[in-house]
């Protein structure tokens, strides 16, 4: 009987597919894209009734604890989503291994770095004013 799957020997002993983890990182990347949708509209939405708005009305929309969380679980979505996309476009696009190592290692830094900026500004402006 001839196995004419994708899948390497070892992945079909193991069960798993030629990438080890592709169906963790497909169904990550599609929850957070629908977990964006919502999030999205609503900063939107949010964003068209503080037009005008100054610092002051700004910071105090930003420190009810609802809008903290809802910003904080858009960036965090944001961000990770941005991470598992490029990682795809790097798997598949750069074929050079070193290259490829350290764009890797590169974007999941730069999202890492850029979230954390972002959650502490979120985080001082909502609970330092």
């Amino acid at each position: 009987m001839t196995d004419n799957s994708m899948r390497t020997p070892i992945g079909r002993v193991r069960g798993l597919g030629s990438a080890k983890s592709g169906l963790h990182h497909w169904w990550m990347q599609r929850v957070t894209a629908v977990a964006l949708i919502p999030l999205t509209l609503w900063f939107v939405a949010s964003l068209i009734s503080l037009a005008g708005a100054g610092y002051a009305e700004t910071v105090a929309w930003l420190s009810s604890p609802i809008v903290a969380v809802l910003m904080i679980a858009l960036i965090i979505a944001t961000f990770y989503h941005a991470a598992l996309g490029l990682q795809v476009v790097i798997e598949d696009y750069v074929h050079h291994e070193g290259i490829k190592l350290v764009s890797l290692l590169g974007v999941k830094l730069l999202a890492f770095l850029l979230a954390i900026a972002a959650l502490f500004a979120v985080l001082k402006l909502a609970f330092g004013g």
